[in-house]
């Protein structure tokens, strides 16, 4: 007969796992709550290099998003989803213009380097049709 684990058993079970969690640098938890910023370089000349800066953090769901504020040309702050698996990190979403961006690239050894590669597709509005890049975001 198998007895059931105590109160006490399953809250450390629960604990040991929450901290694991927070000390592994590619979970979730690792990145909600974290703030990068970096510069970009478009690929064609005449466009100018931005900056721009993430907040991540994690939606009612459990999911990650970065919201975006920029000093880009061709797209304006934005929220994105960002997919982390591994050193693999992607961030994609659009500004309130329909302008579409998508982030790809990895994290530098240290988990705290983002090194992305950019594309842009923008509206209708024919600013900047489309674009692309690349840059770093340093974690903060």
């Amino acid at each position: 007969m198998k007895s059931k684990p105590s109160g006490f058993l399953l809250a450390l079970v629960l604990c040991l796992t929450a901290q694991a969690g927070a000390g592994n640098p590619d979970s979730q938890e690792a990145w909600s709550g974290t703030t990068s910023s970096g510069t970009f370089q478009s690929q064609h000349s005449g466009v100018s290099p931005f900056t721009m800066t993430v907040q991540i953090t994690a939606d009612a769901a459990g999911n990650l998003i970065g919201t975006a504020s920029s000093a880009a040309d061709c797209f304006t702050d934005a929220t994105l989803q960002v997919t982390l698996k591994g050193a693999t990190v992607v961030l994609a979403g659009s500004d309130l213009e329909g302008n579409n961006i998508t982030f790809r690239g990895a994290l530098d050894g240290t988990r705290t380097i983002l090194s992305l590669t950019y594309v842009l597709n923008s509206s209708a509005s024919g600013r900047c049709e489309s674009d692309n890049g690349s840059g770093t975001l340093g974690k903060r």
